[in-house]
């Protein structure tokens, strides 16, 4: 017999939990199963995750990161507080090097008072090193309510107020194929067949393959990025006090290798940006043929090198050579040595890409009938997961006619 629910999401992550989460407080008489593959939650991008507690510097004035990402930190601490999950204000210092850098840090000094970044200073080198008395930098940004928290220990939390408000929480159930059938949702899995009035996904790196199992394949499609860390030995964590962040460079889509705690205690520096070779691989020597041949194949992501190769190979040199990413470490921090750093974890990020070669910036919530699709959900997602999880719960309210 196949089991009925009034909605179904794929995706046991932290936006799909949070999603499901906020569902259940808004409608609590639907009847909703979450569906995640693996034998646990959290195990792909949420369990990878850096930890950090992001206040919104970065983020476009107006756009949907700049959004919920505050009202998400807001939200989350909250409930944080409310279930003894532990966080950390740790603060975060973004620094330029160089007067070349001074523009950038400004810009993102104006995105920040535009998106109300609590306690924004702009300081010197004199501040720089009372903050972190051994980094390098002649103008900083100091962001006092940036944090850590376990994003993990967060899901495991959502999870439970799931099952109390009567959700199933499944797992081990991959999902093979989505059919259309009587105007809702056949969602066939490894473990028998579900059956749906309404749909959504927040399937993280696999998010585009689920969304094309229902008709809404898109232009975009995931490209998967291998960030790897180092840690520091616990006789170097003294060097870095808080979070310690690189100026971006606006050529490159990512943030750059920069310094954090964690709740564990841990210094972890990092992470690179290479082209993963299986999507959710996250060891040098994982190759899925799938998924690479799927990624070289995709026009977008060949557009994409051809306007970034120079900075894709700097970093790939650095991801094999221990060296080059200690040079660039000590760029920040210049005590750092070689022998001060430990090969830790990797992460693989989920990032959107057009056909033509752009990256997907914002979040991003595509609809299609009796279905919603979290398309790109990066950083900060874990940090505006409720934020997130209730803007999927009006939609899906408003969309679905749930009762």
């Amino acid at each position: 017999m196949t089991d009925r629910y009034d909605l179904i999401i794929i995706g046991g992550g932290i936006v799909g939990l949070a999603a499901a989460y906020q569902l259940l407080l808004r409608r609590p008489g639907i009847s909703l199963a979450l569906v995640e593959k693996e034998p646990e939650l959290a195990f792909h991008q949420t369990g990878h995750n850096s930890g950090v507690l992001h206040a919104g510097l970065y983020y476009a004035a107006g756009s949907k990161k700049a959004r919920l990402c505050r009202e998400g930190k807001a939200a989350l601490e909250k409930f944080a507080d409310e279930h003894g999950i532990p966080y950390e204000h740790c603060g975060k210092l973004v620094v330029a090097l160089s007067e070349e850098e001074l523009p950038r840090l400004s810009a993102i000094r104006d995105r920040a008072l535009a998106n109300g970044v609590e306690g924004l200073e702009e300081i010197g080198p004199e501040r720089i090193r009372e903050i972190e008395p051994h980094a390098a930098g002649i103008r900083a940004l100091w962001s006092p309510k940036s944090g850590i928290i376990d994003f993990r220990r967060v899901s495991l939390a959502y999870s439970e107020e799931i099952g109390l408000r009567g959700g199933a929480v499944l797992t081990g159930r991959e999902v093979r194929g989505i059919a259309g059938r009587d105007g809702g949702w056949i969602v066939q899995t490894g473990a028998g067949d579900l059956s749906c009035r309404s749909l959504v996904s927040c399937a993280g790196l696999q998010s585009d393959r689920v969304a094309a199992m229902t008709g809404a394949e898109g232009d975009e499609r995931i490209v998967p990025f291998r960030g790897d860390y180092y840690t520091l030995k616990p006789e170097a964590r003294r060097l870095v006090r808080g979070l310690l962040y690189p100026v971006p460079d606006p050529r490159f889509p990512f943030l750059g290798v920069h310094f954090g705690r964690t709740m564990a205690g841990e210094v972890r520096a990092g992470p690179n940006a290479v082209l993963a070779f299986a999507r959710e691989g996250y060891r040098r020597s994982d190759l899925s043929l799938e998924d690479l041949s799927q990624t070289l194949a995709f026009p977008g992501f060949r557009h994409l090198i051809r306007r970034n190769w120079k900075t894709g190979l700097a970093e790939l040199w650095r991801d094999w050579s221990k060296s080059a990413f200690t040079a660039r470490l000590r760029r920040y921090v210049p005590e750092i040595r070689r022998g001060d750093l430990l090969f830790g974890p990797s992460g693989v990020r989920a990032q959107a890409v057009r056909s033509d070669g752009t990256l997907v910036e914002d979040f991003s919530i595509g609809e299609s009938p009796n279905a919603l699709h979290v398309r790109n959900a990066p950083s900060p997602a874990a940090t505006a997961s409720l934020a997130i999880g209730r803007e999927i719960m009006e939609l899906a309210v408003n969309r679905f006619g749930l009762g």
